[in-house]
């Protein structure tokens, strides 16, 4: 089985490396079968992740007769969740309809991002959510030179 064999590496990254145990973590948690059985991995509803700069990036997820109300998008525990909110309304039902091709279906995607990362807000337009995010790089991370006495 593939996870076991990315986990198996994981592992052998662990004695040599200091401060990633976090990290290494949360891959274990994403390789685990559990997460490749979830519904948030499928295809539904299709989205990117473009790099819009140095250190920016957009989430981009189509989402073709959603509208703010019928979205829910959360951030928790370095984890982006958008999912569906089932709302019962009169353009639900079927009076009138002779072909429905644009459906609303119940959803939920999630994204881990890193802990460097700030989502920076969200916008729904023209049928595409966008979700900014930036990396910030704290001055403890930035290069510098290092005196030797």
């Amino acid at each position: 089985m593939t996870s076991n064999k990315n986990l198996s590496i994981l592992n052998q990254l662990r004695p040599v490396t200091i401060g990633f145990d976090p990290m290494f973590d949360r891959f274990e948690a994403l390789l685990n079968d559990e997460f490749f059985m979830n519904s948030s991995n499928s295809n539904y509803p299709p989205y990117n992740i473009n790099k819009t700069g140095e250190y920016t990036y957009d989430i981009e997820v189509a989402l073709a007769g959603f509208s703010k109300a019928d979205i829910d998008v959360e951030y928790k525990d370095s984890v982006i969740t958008i999912k569906s909110i089932h709302q019962t309304k009169a353009e639900d039902t079927d009076d009138g309809v002779l072909y429905r091709g644009i459906s609303k279906r119940h959803f939920t995607k999630s994204f881990t991002i890193s802990d460097d990362v700030e989502v920076k807000g969200a916008e729904l337009k023209d049928g595409l959510l966008r979700i900014s995010l930036e990396r910030i790089i704290p001055e403890s991370k930035k290069a510098r030179t290092i005196e030797v006495k």
